[in-house]
């Protein structure tokens, strides 16, 4: 570049490079990788972990605190900030690729009321209850397959256009449900029929496999869900 200014330069790609960190912890917090409460490794260990110089990771740090993500405590160190993570729709999602955590979405391939299931684990007073099916993505990469079934106890109806990525924000602001504790049963089975072609390049008779069941507020098991995920691409991580 013609007349630019060295020093100019070096400035930009700084803020570059720390705004990449930035976004990269702000991930791991939002995944759950690094909980509420946790404390940062000291800042010169974390640089050398993320291969950048102390004043990028500084100013990284600063940007993390301006967002409400962490606590910087003089003669302390960095702490996750409670609110960060109890605020976070994401807190109890424990899937990620096997080079790290990334960005969730998910995509509805069918959803039904229909009649309950006498041996679906839902301890309901309704007699009909939601099947969802859906398509997981991290970071845009096919990753899981899913199937919820609801309490038709919060609604009569569900209405698709309002069910964005996360089910549990859409349970808190539409039904009145806020999921507080999950219990999750890991193990292998095979993939189901029902799978896209996405899943035909991997083996499907020995996809992880975890089952789910999800209390609300009051303790109650409001959802219970099956999830598949490729073993090639994705980890199921316990915090």
């Amino acid at each position: 570049m013609p007349g630019a200014n060295p020093d100019s330069l070096d400035k930009t790609a700084q803020l570059l490079l720390s705004s990449q960190v930035s976004e990269r912890l702000t991930r791991d917090i939002h995944s759950g990788l690094l909980p509420e409460g946790e404390r940062l490794a000291p800042e010169r260990t974390l640089a050398k972990q993320l291969k950048v110089s102390v004043g990028t990771l500084r100013k990284a740090l600063r940007q993390l605190e301006c967002n409400g993500l962490i606590e910087r405590i003089q003669g302390s160190g960095n702490y996750v900030r409670r609110s960060a993570v109890a605020d976070n729709v994401y807190a109890l999602f424990r899937l990620q690729l096997v080079t790290g955590p990334a960005k969730p979405s998910a995509s509805i391939l069918s959803l039904h009321r229909m009649k309950k299931p006498s041996s679906l684990p839902l301890n309901s007073t309704a007699d009909h209850v939601f099947r969802i099916r859906r398509l997981r993505k991290l970071a845009d990469t096919p990753a899981a397959l899913e199937e919820i079934w609801l309490d038709g106890q919060l609604a009569d109806q569900l209405d698709k256009s309002k069910i964005g990525n996360s089910l549990y924000q859409y349970y808190e602001q539409q039904l009145n449900c806020r999921i507080t504790r999950v219990i999750d049963h890991i193990s292998v089975a095979q993939c189901p029929r029902w799978s896209p072609s996405f899943a035909e390049d991997v083996d499907p008779s020995a996809w992880g496999y975890v089952e789910r069941w999800s209390r609300d507020q009051n303790g109650e098991t409001r959802e219970f869900s099956k999830t598949w995920f490729d073993p090639v691409r994705v980890r199921f991580v316990a915090r």
